[in-house]
């Protein structure tokens, strides 16, 4: 079972946005495709935004940044501007 959950990590993403505004992530799709394309970085690589233990797989860390608010999702219309 994934700690934490969908829902609590769509929480932390939509945190910032103001009543009325559209929600940054409206699905779990969008949680899986964001750490994903984060994990795949950390395994070329870039170093983690967050406390890694040895060992820690980049699936795991990439849940753990968006968790921590260090991952950001980026909406659609805001990759355009």
């Amino acid at each position: 079972m994934l700690h934490p959950s969908y829902t609590d990590l769509m929480k932390v993403v939509n945190q910032d946005v103001e009543e009325g505004e559209s929600k940054v992530v409206n699905s779990r799709y969008s949680i899986v495709m964001a750490t994903s394309k984060r994990a795949r970085q950390l395994i070329d690589g870039d170093l983690p935004m967050v406390h890694a233990k040895a060992g820690e797989k980049p699936l795991s860390i990439a849940i753990e940044e968006m968790n921590a608010g260090e991952l950001k999702i980026l909406a659609e219309n805001a990759e355009e501007e």
